[in-house]
């Protein structure tokens, strides 16, 4: 399901593809890429911004808006993979 700000993603990919990246994945690789393909020809930039916005599409629906971070290479992970506390985690013990 598309968004609003998704919507406005694209709006920004079309416009100038580098912020589209940096805002879909913060400061890594992705956006170095992105930058590097935008210098070589404004195309490559376009279809690499849209295809990391189309992955953040698909997380949003595979795990809820929220519930994922980027690792990085258009992956994402859920936040919270039902990881349960050890028993008596945090206190000083018996």
């Amino acid at each position: 399901m598309v968004k609003a700000s998704d919507v406005l993603l694209i709006l920004v990919a079309i416009l100038f593809p580098p912020a589209a990246a940096a805002f879909v994945t913060g400061c890594s690789c992705d956006l170095l890429i992105n930058i590097c393909l935008t210098i070589l020809g404004y195309i490559p930039g376009h279809i690499h911004a849209f295809w990391l916005i189309y992955k953040k599409m698909q997380a949003e629906e595979k795990y809820g808006y929220g519930g994922f971070y980027y690792a990085g290479n258009g992956h994402y992970q859920p936040l919270n993979q039902g990881y349960v506390a050890p028993a008596n985690y945090g206190t000083a013990g018996p």
